[in-house]
């Protein structure tokens, strides 16, 4: 069973394509999708990009990318405070849902993977991805290599990823999600499959200490690592993300990077 680069991207195309009406119906609010500007949230814990400010001052004259824009919520509202922005997914029909938002162009929207990204060396200033891409990427080494590259020095990356820590749950928002099941270490992707068994969904664990290897080997500085709490009063529910689980574990882990000068 494919679990390779190639074949990750493949399964995660056709499942995101096919899901695009669905996913909308369920997360297009929270996440801003048809808001005027969009809405740069980080993780289902509801984290604000206006309110963080993890990627640091964005406005004319920011060149940003984003990693797994999706219909390009964070891209928008990037391109929204004056940045020029490349919003880049594998999901032709992620994209075709933020087209019809888009204004003058900007942000531009590209079909491609994180592993290869179509962006001239050293011209960004800011690449980010929310929850978009990284664990759906077979060599996740190689996307922290690749924004490197696209960084001019000094730039930030910033991406969130599921807590590596839940990766030992099932993904269950009640009582029965609170049971250690799996191994913390046993890096093997989880892989859906159709009646033919051809997979249709993968998705890769990398342990904390993984990411910040990769983050360094890639030549990044690790400036801070984020874990979200569950905010009090927020009761909305998004998977295996729940107030009964994120008042116990953390379910999302952001990254702050740098390119050194």
């Amino acid at each position: 069973m494919r679990s390779d680069s190639a074949g990750s991207e493949a399964a995660n195309r056709s499942w995101w394509d096919s899901d695009v009406e669905a996913y909308h119906a369920e997360h297009a609010e929270f996440l801003g999708v048809d808001a005027a500007d969009g809405g740069f949230v980080w993780c289902p814990e509801g984290l604000d990009e206006a309110d963080a400010e993890l990627l640091g001052p964005v406005g004319p004259g920011t060149v940003a990318v984003e990693i797994g824009c999706g219909s390009a919520p964070c891209a928008r509202w990037l391109a929204a405070r004056g940045a020029t922005v490349v919003g880049i997914d594998i999901s032709a029909g992620m994209l075709r849902r933020g087209l019809s938002h888009v204004r003058e162009g900007n942000p531009l929207l590209a079909q491609a993977g994180g592993e290869n990204l179509p962006i001239a060396d050293g011209c960004a200033d800011i690449v980010c991805s929310a929850f978009g891409a990284i664990p759906f990427v077979a060599d996740s080494a190689r996307v922290m290599t690749e924004a490197h590259r696209v960084l001019r020095p000094g730039g930030r990356f910033v991406f969130a990823v599921t807590h590596p820590m839940r990766w030992i749950f099932l993904d269950d928002p009640g009582p029965d999600g609170l049971v250690a099941t799996l191994s913390y270490f046993d890096r093997s992707p989880y892989v859906e499959t159709d009646d033919d068994g051809v997979p249709t969904y993968v998705e890769h664990h990398r342990t904390m200490g993984d990411r910040v290897r990769e983050i360094v080997g890639a030549g990044l500085r690790l400036v801070d690592v984020i874990e979200p709490e569950w905010p009090e009063g927020f009761t909305q529910e998004w998977g295996q993300w729940s107030p009964l689980r994120g008042a116990i574990l953390p379910g999302t882990a952001i990254f702050v990077c740098e390119k050194p000068v």
